[in-house]
Parts: structure tokens; C-alpha cells; sequence
């Protein structure tokens, strides 16, 4: 059930039997020679709708674009500053609250994104810490990536060992492409699996240590078939996580 195709009406009868929502959150970011710039918030989406299919929880719209100042060297990358990510995803938590919303889930496609919105699940929990003695909230976030549950990330191990990486995974480049099919592309790399992380700062460092964008990854070998396997990991892996989560 996605929130963007539904009614108010049809939203507050959701709101009698359930307080939950999952929020899908990636980025706008380069991902190698042939991973979509869209890949992080695209995987989140793909995920999460899949969840919402299975167990007709409500989806919000995906919040496309996160911290990814370290990408801007590369065409097409776009990224916020932390301090706005932290403000949109306040707003948009207290925009939900404000109808009865209790549970989010954000499902995650970008390792950059992770202290910025732990942060904002602080300034939430502080808005409501300070407002008064006796007072309290059942407003509960929890941000998890669609790949790190036990099935997904096997399935990864399985399909490609250490070669997956870290950044343009061959993992998620594969559920990209089972997503979108028609937007495959393909294109040699040199080395065949990209140098492992050693730290990185700004964007120029970023380019510089890593010049076709990937981390210890080998895309190369990412499949749409491959997409439709980890996809139905994930899915089963996320429904589990988000059950749980409010049952909490």
C-alpha cells in the first residue's frame, strides 16, 4: 500500500488497525561504469513496496536524495547538506505523527546517510524528551539497509563473495537491474574488482583514491536475475524486520 497512490480516507482507515509506515531513503549518486545513478534510492524503493505488497503495511514516498557530499566529483551526483537531510527527515516523521503515525521504518540504500539520519532521529527523541515532566512518546524510528538482513546478505556472499565490495556493490546493482531492465548498462572495468576503502574526505579525495567510483567492488558481474533472487531475500528479510518492529 504506497501512501502517494492512496486517499486520505483511505489512510485513516489504515490508521484504525495500524501505526506503522516504512520510509524508503537512498541517494542520488554515481555508482561506477555501470551502476545507475539512482541505484541507492531505487533499491530502497524496490524493497520496500515489495514489503508493502507482502503484508500491506503503508509505504511513504522515497526520499531520493541523501548525504553524498564525497560523490560530487562525479557528473550527475547530487547531494544535501546534512543539516537539511536532518530537517526533512524531522519534518517529514512529524508531518506523520501529527495524523497518528508511531513506527518508522526507514529502509536505507546509502551508508552515507547513516549518521545524518541517526541524528534525526535524535533531534525527534529530544523534541520529545524536553516538552515536559511525565510526558512521554510512542514514536519509534529505526533506519536498516535493505541488504543487511540474514537471507540478502548470504545470498551476496554466495553470489560474490568479497568481490560484492562496498560501494557500487555488485549486489545492488543487480536489484537495480532486475527493477529496471530496461536501464541496463554495461561497460569495462579496470581493475576487474576496484580497491578496498581506505578512508576518504572530501570529493576530490574520494575521486581521486577511487577513479571510476567503485569500492572493492566487481559489477561487472551483476545480473538481473541475480536482482530477482537477493530481491526476494530482502523482501523476506524486511518483512520480518518491520513486524517486529511494531509488534514492539
Amino acid at each position: 500500500m504506497q501512501l502517494a497512490l492512496s486517499t486520505w480516507h483511505e489512510v485513516e482507515d489504515y490508521l484504525r488497525a495500524s501505526h506503522g509506515i516504512i520510509i524508503p531513503i537512498g541517494s542520488t549518486e554515481q555508482h561506477g561504469p555501470n551502476g545507475l545513478i539512482g541505484t541507492d534510492h531505487l533499491d530502497a524503493e524496490f524493497v520496500a513496496k515489495g514489503v508493502g505488497d507482502a503484508i500491506g503495511c503503508l509505504v511513504a514516498p522515497t526520499l531520493t536524495i541523501g548525504m553524498s557530499q564525497h560523490h560530487l566529483g562525479f557528473a550527475g551526483s547530487v547531494t544535501l547538506r546534512p543539516s537539511t537531510l536532518i530537517a526533512l527527515v524531522c519534518d517529514v516523521v512529524t508531518s506523520l505523527i501529527k495524523h497518528g503515525f508511531e513506527r518508522f521504518l526507514f529502509i536505507n540504500g546509502h551508508g552515507g546517510n547513516v549518521a545524518t539520519v541517526t541524528a534525526a532521529f535524535d533531534e525527534i527523541y529530544a523534541a520529545s524528551s524536553m516538552r515536559g515532566p511525565g510526558e512521554s512518546s510512542p514514536v519509534r524510528c529505526k533506519m536498516i539497509f535493505w541488504s543487511q538482513g540474514p537471507r540478502a546478505t548470504a545470498l551476496a556472499k554466495e553470489l560474490y563473495g568479497d568481490s560484492n565490495g562496498s560501494h557500487a556493490t555488485a549486489a545492488e546493482v543487480s536489484l537495480s537491474q532486475h527493477y529496471h531492465p530496461e536501464a541496463i548498462k554495461y561497460a569495462q572495468m579496470s581493475p576487474k574488482v576496484a580497491p578496498k576503502s581506505t578512508g576518504f574526505f572530501d570529493c576530490a579525495d574520494y575521486r581521486r583514491r577511487f577513479p571510476d567510483g567503485r569500492i572493492g567492488s566487481d559489477p561487472s558481474v551483476s545480473t538481473p536475475e541475480h536482482g530477482a533472487q537477493l530481491y526476494q531475500a530482502s523482501v523476506a528479510d524486511m518483512v520480518e524486520v518491520y513486524q517486529a518492529f511494531v509488534a514492539d
